[in-house]
């Protein structure tokens, strides 16, 4: 049950849910999810996908968008579904167990100290190093039930904020991929297959279906401290007033570098200058 605009939306039954994904979010959610897993060849036959489950919103819909896929697929997969308690409070850890109970997903929990030891060592500004911490979690969990791949629920506008991050506060032009090996876990593949859905859609899912989806639990999420891809995200809303599509321009900008027109890149660990590469031919202006 949630509470929208004042009203009380009670949770939906398990088979309405499922039904919505397939008919009145089909477009917005299922194709954008099949056509990200085909376009990047994120499952095949015989993989067994550890899916996270952090207990938010995307992580939700993203266990029941595999479960639901893994019924009726030509590629067979197995789906193994794991969650983690970083420190989360009673209600939430409640409520991340009766969500997955109630969508029929069966997930292999886990407990952890991660919220303690960011609190710790990195109060500041706890983000990165907590997704850090995690991610290693999962990858210990992933391997250790014998999955070869681990899917994340990041989504669309993950994606575009994530590039602006870099632009605007690292000084380098890189992008979150669909699918990756970490240099941490060469072995174990990471994949995204949101990569296509948008946030808002994800929210007016869970908000139709009466899913009391939670945020990260820490305090972040609480607005107790400063988050740079909050600000980001205002920046992006604000651009879209003016300019709807922008976010599809950021993240098509990913798609469309002109090796031509930069002052240099990063290949292999290896730097590359534009002067080193400078050949006088003509280009383009």
């Amino acid at each position: 049950m949630i509470i929208y605009r004042g009203e009380i939306v009670e949770i939906k039954p398990l088979s309405e849910i499922e039904r919505s994904i397939q008919k009145n979010y089909r477009k917005y959610i299922w194709s954008p999810f099949i056509k990200a897993i085909k376009d990047y060849k994120l499952i095949e036959e015989g993989d067994v996908i550890a899916v996270a489950i952090s207990g938010g919103k995307d992580s939700l819909l993203l266990a029941k968008l595999f479960q639901m896929l893994s019924r009726h697929t030509d590629t067979p997969f197995t789906p193994v579904f794991i969650s983690m308690d970083p420190g989360f409070n009673e209600e939430n850890k409640t409520n991340l167990i009766a969500n997955c109970k109630h969508l029929d997903i069966p997930v292999h929990f886990y407990d952890s100290d991660i919220f303690e030891v960011i609190e710790r060592i990195s109060s500041d500004y706890p983000c990165y190093m907590c997704a850090r911490m995690r991610r290693g979690f999962l990858y210990a969990r992933a391997k250790e039930l014998g999955c070869n791949k681990l899917a994340l629920g990041h989504h669309f506008d993950d994606v575009i904020e994530t590039t602006l991050l870099n632009v605007l506060y690292a000084g380098n032009f890189k992008t979150m991929l669909p699918k990756l090996h970490s240099t941490n876990s060469p072995e174990l593949e990471l994949i995204r297959p949101l990569y296509y859905v948008h946030e808002e859609s994800i929210k007016s899912f869970i908000r139709a279906n009466g899913i009391k989806a939670m945020n990260c639990g820490c305090a972040v999420a609480a607005g107790e401290t400063s988050s740079k891809r909050a600000e980001i995200k205002a920046l992006i809303a604000t651009l879209k007033k003016t300019h709807p599509q922008v976010d599809k321009s950021i993240f098509k900008a990913a798609e469309n570098v002109n090796m031509n027109a930069i002052l240099g890149y990063q290949k292999d660990g290896i730097d590359y200058d534009f002067m080193d590469l400078y050949d006088g031919k003509p280009v383009e202006e």
